[in-house]
């Protein structure tokens, strides 16, 4: 079982480092393996006005110094356009071990191929587009990738609308030979629905948990943040992080393992 939690944005170095060591407790109490989350540029604001972060360069030097403090911490960052993945590869490979491609960009061929060239393990988003069986034609361009996980985040149902389709989870769970994970927070996003942001409600996050727990998913992301009313974005639909260990627990014990019940 494993765990991605962080952040929606890299804030401070500072901030960064308390949220990964409440996760990192967490994780090893419940015996799940944790991965840190934090962007270094939100580029997909519904706003030109939105917070987007500290930026690339800033944000892998402080990322150097979390793994200096935990050498087996394993970081995830999104990145936005090959030019972000050749920088990584070039100046700032030791500070990350997960290249995440974002759902907007989930068809981005070239952008796939490319993460899927480095050593790093790549995440890819499911776009609230994309139906179950269309991750076959995403899985079709990640040839020679150490690693491919991938992460359902809600589908889109009509305007500033997500849904969570368990029926596609178990689809995905049954016929993609890679991790499937479970994004909580993203799911109950409502993008775009205060006009100048996107709004959610965080308060669905530990039922959608604990269902696809009993469906048997095992592998989860999930934004925490200890201020979430006040966060630079997607604070409604982030988890307090005085939750993150209730969720986990839950998660760990309602988890179903599948074996071809049916």
């Amino acid at each position: 079982m494993k765990i991605i939690a962080g952040p929606c944005q890299h804030e401070s170095l500072n901030h960064s480092l308390d949220i990964a060591e409440v996760c990192i407790q967490v994780c090893k109490n419940y015996n799940v393996d944790y991965v840190f989350k934090a962007s270094y540029d939100k580029a997909n604001r519904t706003h030109n006005n939105g917070i987007r972060g500290q930026g690339l360069v800033s944000t892998m030097h402080d990322f150097r110094q979390m793994k200096d403090n935990y050498p087996s911490l394993q970081i995830l960052t999104d990145v936005h356009s090959i030019n972000d993945i050749d920088i990584i590869e070039n100046k700032f490979e030791d500070c990350i071990d997960v290249i995440q491609i974002p759902a907007f960009l989930s068809r981005q061929t070239d952008l796939i191929k490319r993460a899927c060239e480095t050593d790093k393990i790549v995440n890819i988003k499911k776009g609230q587009f994309l139906a179950p069986w269309d991750v076959k034609g995403i899985l079709s361009k990640t040839e020679g990738a150490k690693e491919v996980w991938i992460t359902e985040r809600g589908t889109s149902f009509g305007y500033n609308t997500l849904v969570v389709d368990f029926t596609g989870l178990s689809y995905m769970l049954d016929n993609y030979n890679c991790p499937v994970f479970f994004d909580a927070t993203h799911s109950v996003q409502q993008p775009g629905g205060n006009g100048n942001s996107s709004g959610g409600n965080r308060k669905y996050v530990p039922g959608l948990t604990r269902a696809a727990s009993a469906l048997g998913v095992e592998n989860y992301f999930m934004e925490v943040h200890d201020d979430p009313d006040n966060a630079p974005s997607d604070g409604p639909n982030m988890l307090n992080l005085k939750s993150f260990d209730s969720v986990v627990e839950n998660i760990v014990k309602y988890n179903f393992k599948r074996n071809n019940e049916i």
